[in-house]
């Protein structure tokens, strides 16, 4: 029996990855992941905005006062210093595990994704994956004013590099399934569906916005679920799960329906790296209970192409319907 799987052209021995996040900062936490049966690592997000607030942190700071030259040279060694870090860590990364390292940006300008992707490529990255989200608040843009950006920053990237390239979305798409698979015709190797993201909450005593609770819940996978199974055999692109994958049933469920690979990261944060192992463990009991050698002998086996009741995947009202 065999639970190896194919992602990005990547052959990987697990279909378990720990997604982007904290996770995957530091050699000692990616290797401990590799030894508990990780098919891949995609590291913590190189975020372009974070490194822009903290150098105007530090022009805040600046004892010299705001001078232009002061300031730009303090801009250039603080973005320096990020973006050597990020690089260090994944070409000791590389050498210290033997799964795949998938490197993970999130930029807010067309030219730095350019940039940021060539120096990932040249540090031995196996594949990046672009943490793209805009969010549709401009009432002055219309839908495919938005679109037209995510084609543009995808053609860019995958123009510039020669490594796999996936894309990790957003459900705030209008007409997410036709975006979906033109996206796929592209360059674009794998679709990450869908991204957590900070949610704000309400402090009523204090009258202001809060962050909301920043794991994911078992049930936020429930629309990943319904769209890999629409996807699947639609689009070009290989599909990976993400965002509410907290046991092995979840990564059973999730391949069922057509997923190349699940990515794991809340359930981690609760339980420690020993998840990954028990997830692995209750998918390998499964396949030795239904009798499947591979992954591949049941990907896919419920999607929308090949369950006979397709409608199910696009009910969305409660109705007495299951009779």
């Amino acid at each position: 029996m065999s639970i190896t799987t194919k992602y990005l052209g990547l052959e990987l021995k697990s279909p378990l990855i720990v997604g982007s996040s904290e996770l995957n900062s530091s050699v000692e936490k990616i290797k401990k992941h590799a030894e508990a049966g990780a098919g891949a690592v995609v590291l913590k997000s190189l975020f372009e905005e974070q490194i822009l607030m903290d150098i105007d942190a530090e022009r805040l700071n600046n004892m010299y006062g705001s001078y232009d030259a002061v300031e730009e040279q303090l801009g250039y060694y603080l973005k320096k210093h990020s973006i050597d870090s990020y690089l260090n860590l994944i070409s000791e990364a590389k050498k210290a595990v033997d799964i795949p390292v998938i490197a993970s940006i999130n930029c807010v300008s067309s030219i730095e994704w350019i940039d940021f992707a060539k120096k990932i490529e040249e540090a031995g990255a196996d594949a990046l994956e672009v943490n793209m989200f805009i969010m549709p608040v401009n009432t002055d843009m219309e839908g495919s004013d938005v679109e037209n950006i995510y084609f543009d920053i995808a053609n860019k990237v995958t123009n510039a590099v020669n490594i796999p390239v996936a894309l990790k979305l957003s459900n705030y798409i209008s007409g997410l399934a036709n975006f979906l698979q033109a996206l796929s015709k592209s360059k674009i190797k794998g679709l990450v569906l869908f991204n957590k993201f900070y949610s704000p909450a309400v402090d009523i005593e204090e009258e202001k916005l809060v962050s909301g609770k920043i794991y994911s819940k078992p049930e936020d996978n429930a629309n990943t679920l319904r769209w890999i199974g629409v996807l699947n055999g639609q689009v070009e692109s290989d599909l990976c799960a993400s965002t509410g994958v907290h046991t092995g049933k979840d990564l059973i469920s999730n391949i069922l329906v057509g997923a190349n690979a699940v990515q794991m990261v809340s359930s981690i944060f609760e339980n420690g790296e020993s998840q990954i192992t028990k997830a692995l463990s209750e998918l390998e009991e499964w396949m030795k209970k239904k009798n499947y050698s591979s992954i591949e002998d049941f990907r896919g086996k419920l999607s929308q192409k090949n369950i006979k009741n397709p409608m199910l995947y696009e009910r969305a009202q409660f109705m007495r319907y299951f009779s």
